[in-house]
């Protein structure tokens, strides 16, 4: 296998879990092949048929973390870069890796299930071919270029994975070494299962995202306001206030007449000394008119033509 091609409309969250679990997997190798040793870490946290019955349950998942050899993991590697990232960029981190956990525990079930005593179980094969399961199943249209050279769609080429490890599974049912094929099936499977199996919530909300559906490009989710109606709204306020409003009047006293101010009449005394003022300005409109007037001389005449009004 070579590549997959899709469109890159894909959320832009970093595939942090396939990074991890790759890291993990590489740094266990390293360990293995500098300081331990293939059958000393193969001892310690792969699975073997009596770790049941000495509780050593840590094996159901160490074994996915070791492998057999360099060529062993640069291909589980790849295959799980290959398809990993996409799928957990629609699902998130922690869903997926819940999910390469459970493919893995599929994988340990069917090799205790069909091969017994086929040695120690190691390698993170089981899980990485059940998100191969659940990349078919989102974007089964999708081209590999199989062994590099020949393009197949992507369900294809699982369908034909599958197959190839149901044959060699009944062919090597009573071999007590080689490849665990049937954690293959029950890794793949696992994933069939948790990605189809209904009446469970959080398994339906994944179907949901892996439904035939034409393929949009998986742009992220953009929030969507509740549906509102503005008129509707700003008539029931409206009637609210009208409302408050009615209910106040009726509930308030009316408010008392205020007694209206009596005019002040100009005393004879300031009228002769204003009036000589108000003589200025008449002259003064005689002779040249109301337009040659300034603001003072304008207040004055309206104040005196006021007083005058209030006086007949």
């Amino acid at each position: 296998m070579s590549y997959v091609t899709y469109d890159e409309f894909e959320s832009a969250r970093t595939p942090s879990a396939v990074y991890w679990l790759i890291g993990l997997c590489v740094a266990v190798y390293f360990v293995q092949a500098t300081l331990v040793g293939d059958a000393n870490m193969a001892n310690w946290l792969g699975y073997a048929s009596g770790d049941l019955q000495s509780r050593s349950l840590w094996t159901l998942v160490t074994y996915m973390f070791v492998h057999g050899g360099l060529v062993h993991l640069l291909l589980n590697m790849w295959t799980l870069w290959l398809f990993g990232p996409r799928v957990e960029r629609s699902w998130g981190a922690s869903t997926f890796t819940w999910y390469y956990l459970w493919c893995g525990l599929g994988g340990w079930a069917f090799h205790a299930m069909l091969q017994p005593n086929a040695g120690i179980l190691v390698g993170a094969s089981a899980a990485i071919l059940g998100v191969a399961v659940a990349y078919a199943s989102r974007w089964p249209d999708d081209e590999v270029l199989f062994f590099g050279v020949v393009p197949m769609k992507v369900k294809w080429l699982v369908v034909f994975m599958a197959l190839i490890n149901i044959t060699m599974t009944v062919i090597d049912s009573g071999s007590t070494g080689g490849t665990a094929y049937a954690a293959h099936i029950g890794g793949m499977l696992a994933g069939w299962i948790y990605l189809r199996a209904p009446n469970v919530g959080s398994l339906d909300r994944l179907r949901s995202r892996i439904a035939s559906a034409p393929d949009y490009g998986d742009e992220p989710p953009r929030a969507v306001p509740k549906s509102s109606r503005p008129r509707e709204r700003e008539r029931e306020t409206d009637d609210i206030v009208a409302q408050s409003k009615a209910a106040m009047a009726r509930v308030r006293p009316a408010p008392k007449p205020q007694p209206k101010e009596q005019p002040v009449v100009p005393t004879p005394a300031v009228v002769p000394a204003a009036s000589t003022a108000l003589d200025a300005v008449l002259d003064k409109i005689a002779a040249t008119g109301m337009e040659s007037l300034t603001v003072a001389e304008r207040l004055l005449l309206d104040e005196w033509s006021k007083r005058l009004r209030e006086l007949t």
